[in-house]
């Protein structure tokens, strides 16, 4: 009796455990659906910044999508800011970066990014949260009506982190993994 009571204590504990080893574990198809969103994420990012670097956005849109923007970033990420004119990169929060994105000094300026990919897989860290890394090309234009003209690409490493969430959904706890953007550095600076 009391042996088989043990039995099937120990069935129980090993479907805890390999419950609990699954979760913490990314499946290949999982990793393929987080990789997906956190490249959405960074896609969105670029037309977030793109929206509030134009000078036709109205100031009351810009914060509106400043706001969605930060939404994007774990808390206290920096952006690393370069110029083709000094070798010094400078490194704000992140809601300070897009405030100096809209006030800087020219009539007419134009973001794009492109070639957005991943240059390293996603590793488990000590913490349980993953880790990656996606860069980015960043081609930025600036004019002014006086004729002040700023041209440079900027290549940009962005680290991605993937953490597990819990939330409330009419009484259930759901879990789930969430995306969160880190620091944005700068690695190249050209012409």
């Amino acid at each position: 009796m009391h042996k088989s009571k043990f039995i099937i204590a120990a069935c129980f504990c090993l479907f805890i455990i390999g419950g609990v080893s699954a979760q913490d574990n990314i499946s290949p198809e999982r990793k393929q659906a987080i990789d997906s969103l956190a490249l959405e994420k960074v896609r969105d990012l670029s037309k977030y910044i793109s929206i509030i670097g134009n000078k036709q956005t109205p100031f009351s849109e810009a914060n509106r999508v400043m706001d969605r923007a930060e939404e994007l970033f774990a808390e206290g990420s920096e952006m690393g800011v370069s110029s083709l004119n000094s070798k010094e990169i400078n490194y704000y929060k992140v809601r300070q970066y897009f405030e100096r994105l809209m006030a800087l000094n020219y009539d007419r300026v134009n973001i794009k990014w492109y070639n957005i990919h991943y240059i390293s897989d996603l590793e488990r860290q000590p913490d349980g949260r993953y880790v990656g890394v996606v860069t980015i090309y960043q081609r930025f234009e600036g004019t002014s009506d006086d004729g002040m003209s700023y041209k440079d690409t900027t290549k940009k490493d962005i680290t991605i982190y993937v953490e597990r969430k819990k939330t409330q959904i009419q009484g259930r706890t759901i879990e789930f993994w969430d995306v969160l953007l880190g620091d944005i550095r700068v690695t190249e600076t050209t012409t």
